[in-house]
């Protein structure tokens, strides 16, 4: 398995809008390296769902439940989403100010590659953001 980090405003797709639908098509990604993200994720692998500009803040994770194919809202075939459902919200909320102080972290792709929408997040990072955000990875 592996894991990501994908970003949403709040006000336009929060955590708890996930919950409520319970899966959704991750649409609208326009970054070359974000959209070979996408594609890179199986289905089973973890996501952790960051709140970007407002908040930023890790809130959750969710789960890939079906791996990439066409964005519908684009007729660009460049571009490509994922189905994600949620799977556990954090106990803890983790802030981007937490993973900045954490020297463990330092490397991570949220702290290099700040304006990137869909990352990839090593595996002993995925343990440490657990750790932070009470739940087991």
């Amino acid at each position: 398995m592996n894991y990501w980090l994908i970003k949403s405003e709040p006000s336009t797709y929060s955590w708890e809008q996930l919950e409520k639908d319970g899966k959704t098509d991750w649409t609208g990604v326009r970054n070359y390296a974000a959209r070979n993200n996408l594609k890179a994720m199986k289905k089973g692998d973890w996501c952790f769902f960051y709140h970007s500009n407002e908040g930023l803040e890790i809130v959750g994770i969710a789960k890939v439940v079906k791996e990439f194919y066409q964005d519908p809202t684009t007729e660009e075939t460049a571009w490509v989403c994922v189905d994600v459902a949620p799977l556990k919200k954090l106990k803890k909320f983790v802030t981007l100010s937490q993973v900045k102080e954490d020297s463990r972290l330092k490397n991570m792709d949220l702290l290099r590659l700040g304006r990137l929408s869909v990352q990839s997040v090593k595996p002993d990072e995925a343990k440490i953001i657990g750790e932070m955000g009470g739940v087991k990875i």
